[in-house]
């Protein structure tokens, strides 16, 4: 196994404990949906599965890793649009 392979490898792995530890705080109740956290875990925890399957020819895992960056992306705007917002009168 390459250098390369094995540093596929192991963002896979860390990749999965990313989204397994982000779904853990969430079903935990120790973040929410919203959480900036929360989200994070889970974008990056994509990034690394993208990686990792589009290295491995799994291209419907990296599809499916892409759509669900995109959403914790467009979560991670919506939460800082909100905080932004001026309060509503």
């Amino acid at each position: 196994m390459t250098a390369i392979a094995v540093a596929v490898e192991a963002i896979g792995w860390v990749a999965a404990l990313m989204i397994l530890g982000a779904y853990w705080l969430l079903t935990t109740g120790r973040v929410d949906a919203r959480s900036p956290l929360y989200q994070w875990l889970n974008v990056l925890g994509a990034a690394g599965f993208i990686l990792n399957s589009g290295y491995n020819g799994a291209y419907p895992s990296a599809v499916l890793n892409v759509v669900w960056a995109g959403i914790g992306i467009y979560a991670l705007w919506a939460i800082a649009r909100s905080r932004r917002a001026p309060p509503a009168v």
